[in-house]
């Protein structure tokens, strides 16, 4: 191992984290409104929405994201309705086209999760909230909502960490992320196994402050794992 290699790589890998980090955002924040509305429509009760969302979570979930990203960037060009249309100027740049496959892809496996984080909630809360007089929306903002993300919370933190890795593949639409400078420099160097252990070591770094992240929201949410306070000690003095 050449150690000047390694900081040099480290060095040009690390300027290419915030990329990396952007996407992967993005990607996560826009896939939980939309996992949302998946997971309300499959428990709506109309068939219609219940069957459009089974048919989205099937096709997402049973093709590889990789093709997903080539349909999306190299197949919606070949539409001319899509090229003259108001969405080109952002469906013919490399970043929104992998925002968009990620995006899409997240949501599929996010929805089956808020899905039953919502099937978890104790019916009887949602029985004592409507017998205290809250309407339905409040039920579902403050009884139904909060509940479930703190069932469906462990579960969709193992996915926003595969999000994080698969942000990796947008390295193939020409996306310098960490995976597509470690590519450039191994087409430099031809040494891959510095290169590629550099960029491991950068995702695992992230993973790890992802899950730490998790876990302390976790905590947080979960009275039961929270440290008791400690009891205050009565003050002792000389009896009047």
């Amino acid at each position: 191992m050449d150690i000047a290699f390694l900081a040099e790589t480290f060095v040009s890998l690390v300027g290419a984290l915030p990329l990396t980090l952007e996407l992967a955002a993005t990607a996560i924040l826009l896939g939980a409104g939309l996992a949302l509305a998946l997971a309300l429509s499959r428990l709506s009760g109309i068939l219609m929405l219940d069957w459009l969302a089974r048919l989205y979570v099937f096709v997402f979930r049973g093709t590889p994201l990789l093709v997903q990203i080539f349909l999306i960037y190299y197949g919606l060009s070949q539409f001319p309705a899509v090229r003259h249309s108001f969405l080109w100027p952002v469906l013919r740049e490399p970043y929104w086209c992998a925002v968009l496959a990620l995006m899409l892809n997240t949501a599929a496996y996010a929805s089956e999760i808020i899905r039953g984080g919502l099937l978890s909630v104790p019916h009887g809360q949602i029985e004592a909230a409507r017998a205290c007089g809250m309407p339905r929306m409040m039920i579902f903002r403050r009884i139904t909502l909060p509940l479930a993300i703190r069932q469906a919370l462990p579960a969709y933190g193992n996915e926003m960490i595969a999000m994080v890795k698969a942000t990796s593949l947008a390295s193939i639409i020409t996306l310098m992320e960490i995976t597509g400078v470690a590519a450039r420099i191994i087409s430099e160097s031809y040494r891959v196994i510095e290169v590629f252990v550099v960029a491991g070591t950068l995702y695992l770094a992230i993973n790890f402050i992802l899950t730490r992240l998790i876990a302390r929201l976790e905590r947080r949410l979960n009275p039961a794992e929270r440290r008791p306070l400690p009891l205050a000690l009565p003050l002792t003095g000389e009896p009047h």
